[in-house]
């Protein structure tokens, strides 16, 4: 249960703001669905096969695997390109961008995440920075080329042995494509796309400094912290306000703020003070 007085405190941040800055994790996707990986447990009961065969995420998420086995490397990512693909994004998104609409912010998103939801509820693209890629764009495992192109195909899964009926290729080489995902150990992902979403973000904070600010920081875990350490760079900026949504690890630092609960939850309780 959000406080009601927590919750009116982001609202008045929101009204005073001109400027949102969402920052996001993989345990944004829990209310719409989607697993988030904690821990092995986490990762294996959301796909048991790998608990049979005694692989964590770290391991299934490594181009290792396109390179031994491509049916079992496009396995785990051709299940995730069509769950993705089915998952609906929960209400908190649609709150999130009709707030920037409704309260004249300008917003920018920055996620970890590689799944495709903000776009897919209406989060305009310019304004989207994927710090690890994203699994709707394909490029050559080799790489033969910079190139980096949306992702069409079709990738049937067989679940009982999590290997794909069907390998996408190179559309320029013929050869193995892959994900253009920065995957553990990678050694071959290209990162032209997210590094010119990173050169926009960079423009647009150069563009609102010094303006009132918040950060809405969701679901960003510690394991792999890249979302967390942006956002405390970015409370560092005077005018800049963090607040953290994290149902088990929310601790910041004041000024900022914590909230130990869900994304969803939370999103609501904002928006019922917002509209009281």
């Amino acid at each position: 249960m959000v406080e009601t007085k927590v919750a009116r405190t982001v609202a008045d941040l929101l009204q005073s703001a001109d400027t949102l800055l969402i920052t996001a994790g993989a345990g944004i996707g829990v209310d719409s669905g989607l697993p988030d990986f904690r821990g092995n447990e986490g990762f294996w009961n959301a796909y048991p096969p790998y608990r049979r065969l005694g692989l964590s995420f770290v391991e299934a998420a490594n181009p290792a695997n396109f390179e031994r086995d491509p049916a079992f490397g496009w396995g785990f990512y051709g299940h995730r390109t069509n769950l993705y693909r089915e998952t609906m994004p929960h209400a908190g998104f649609t709150l999130m961008r009709e707030w920037g609409h409704r309260l004249g912010l300008e917003t920018f998103v920055v996620t970890s995440n590689v799944d495709g939801q903000f776009q897919k509820a209406g989060f305009p693209e310019e304004r989207m920075l994927e710090v690890h890629g994203s699994i709707h764009h394909l490029q050559c495992f080799s790489p033969c080329s910079m190139n980096i192109w949306s992702n069409e195909e079709k990738i049937p899964v067989d679940l009982e042995t999590m290997r794909a009926r069907a390998i996408p290729k190179c559309r320029f080489c013929g050869g193995l494509a892959r994900p253009n995902i920065l995957m553990f150990g990678d050694f071959s992902w290209i990162s032209r796309r997210s590094g010119e979403q990173e050169n926009r973000f960079e423009t647009f904070l150069e563009d609102r400094r010094g303006r009132p600010t918040v950060v809405l920081e969701l679901g960003a875990g510690s394991a792999v912290p890249t979302i967390r350490y942006l956002s405390e760079r970015l409370g560092r900026n005077e005018q800049t306000t963090v607040v953290r949504i994290n149902p088990r690890e929310p601790h910041v630092s004041p000024p900022h703020h914590s909230i130990p609960a869900g994304s969803l939850e939370v999103l609501a309780a904002i928006q019922e003070a917002l509209s009281s």
